[in-house]
C-alpha cells in the first residue's frame, strides 16, 4: 500500500436517506437515523485521522483461499467483538454469521475467478466482519480494514447481510482503497461508489450464476423493511432514479444522466447520488454485450481501476477515456470498444 492511501470510512445507505428519517414524524424512527448519523459522522471523522497517520500495509500471504474471521459485537458499538466463527468452521446458528461468511466468500471467489485477484490487496488480507453491530443500527460499512454489519431496526431496515451485493459492495472499496484510491468526493467519490456497485452487483450475478440479462441490477434489493411501501432496493443501476418513492425513505435522487447532475456540497459533494451516472454505464455495456457481466465489461472496468492510470481525482470523462483505452488493448476494436462508447454516450459522458 502507497504511503498517502486515504483510508475513507464508507457506509451502504447513504446521509440522504438517513437525514429524511431523521425528520420523520415517528420519534422512535427519527432517533435511531439520527444515532445511525451520528455513529457515522464520528466514524467518518476517526477515519480521516487514522488515515493523516498513515497507514500500514497488513500482513497477508497470496492464497487462492480465503481467510476469514466473523466476530459478534453483541449489540454493542465495538468492533471486533467476539469471535465466532474462523475459516473452515463448522456453520453457526446464527444465521447472520452465516451470510457474513458466505458473502465474503462469494466476494473472494469473483476476484479471484474472475481476475485472478488475491483478496482485497491481491496480497491475502485477511477477511474480517462484524456482526450484530449497535442497537438497531441502520447501515453496514468497511472502515479500512474490516466489514461491519448493523441489525437494521426490523422497520425501515432489515439485517444489512442479506444482500450478499452489500457485502461486496462494501469490500469493494477495500479494492478500490488498494488501487486507484480514489478520493471520496465530487466524481472521483462518485466513481468510487459506483465501482463498490458495480462489483456488488458482479458479485451477486456470479454467485447466483445470472446473465447480465437475467440480472435485477439493484443494489440492497431484500434490505428494505416493512415500513418500506414503495420501495424496492437502495440503488438501481439500470434505472437510476427508480430503486424507491415512498413516505418514509423519500425519492431515490440518483440521476442517470449528466444533464440531471446533482451539484451539492452533502454526502461528500453527491457521492452516493451521481454514481447513477456511471452505474448505468455499466448496465448498458454489460447488457449491451451481454452474457455474464463479470467477464468482457466486468474485465473492462476491473482492468481500468487497476491500470495504475486512474488518478486519485478522476472525474467521469477521464474515467470513460480510459474505459475505452482498456477495452481497445483487450479486446482491439470491435464490438467491445462500441458497446463503451455508445454507453458513455447514452449517459452524457465525452470519451474524448
Amino acid at each position: 500500500m502507497s504511503d498517502n492511501v486515504k483510508s475513507v470510512f464508507c457506509t451502504i445507505v447513504p446521509p440522504h436517506v438517513l437525514d429524511k428519517l431523521a425528520r420523520s414524524d415517528d420519534s422512535a424512527r427519527a432517533d435511531l437515523a439520527q444515532r445511525t448519523l451520528e455513529h457515522d459522522s464520528a466514524q467518518r471523522t476517526r477515519r480521516r485521522v487514522t488515515a493523516l497517520r498513515g497507514l500500514a500495509a497488513p500482513a497477508g500471504t497470496p492464497s487462492d483461499s480465503p481467510r476469514r474471521t466473523i466476530y459478534d459485537a453483541e449489540h454493542r458499538a465495538t468492533q471486533p467483538g467476539k469471535k465466532v466463527r474462523g475459516e473452515g468452521d463448522p456453520a453457526s446458528k446464527d444465521a447472520t454469521v452465516n451470510r457474513a461468511y458466505a458473502g465474503l466468500g462469494a466476494t473472494f471467489d469473483l476476484y479471484l475467478k474472475a481476475y485472478g485477484r488475491r483478496s482485497i490487496d491481491d496480497a491475502g488480507l485477511p477477511l474480517d466482519a462484524t456482526v450484530h453491530y449497535g442497537e438497531g443500527y441502520n447501515n453496514a460499512f468497511w472502515d479500512g480494514n474490516q466489514m461491519v454489519f448493523g441489525d437494521g431496526d426490523g422497520d425501515v431496515f432489515l439485517d444489512f447481510t442479506i444482500p450478499v451485493d452489500v457485502i461486496g459492495h462494501e469490500l469493494t472499496h477495500g479494492v478500490t482503497q488498494y488501487t486507484a484510491n480514489l478520493e471520496y468526493y465530487g466524481q472521483s467519490g462518485a466513481l468510487n461508489e459506483s465501482v463498490s456497485d458495480v462489483f456488488g452487483s458482479l458479485i451477486k450475478q456470479y454467485a447466483l450464476g445470472q446473465s447480465a440479462d437475467q440480472a435485477d441490477w439493484l443494489i440492497g434489493q431484500g434490505l428494505l423493511g416493512p415500513g418500506v411501501d414503495r420501495g424496492v432496493a437502495l440503488r438501481s443501476m439500470k434505472e437510476p432514479g427508480t430503486a424507491y418513492e415512498d413516505d418514509v425513505l423519500g425519492k431515490d435522487p440518483q440521476p442517470g444522466h449528466m444533464d440531471d447532475f446533482v451539484r451539492t456540497s452533502r454526502d461528500q459533494g453527491g457521492v452516493h447520488i451521481n454514481s447513477g451516472i456511471p452505474n448505468r454505464a455499466f448496465y448498458l455495456v454489460a447488457t449491451r454485450l451481454g452474457g455474464n457481466a463479470w467477464e468482457r465489461a466486468g474485465k473492462v472496468w476491473y482492468a481500468t481501476l487497476t491500470s495504475g492510470k486512474l488518478k486519485e481525482d478522476a472525474q467521469f470523462a477521464d474515467f470513460s477515456r480510459l474505459t475505452v483505452a482498456t477495452a481497445r488493448t483487450l479486446y482491439g476494436d470491435g464490438d467491445e470498444v462500441q458497446a463503451v462508447l455508445k454507453a458513455w454516450e447514452e449517459v452524457g459522458v465525452p470519451t474524448s
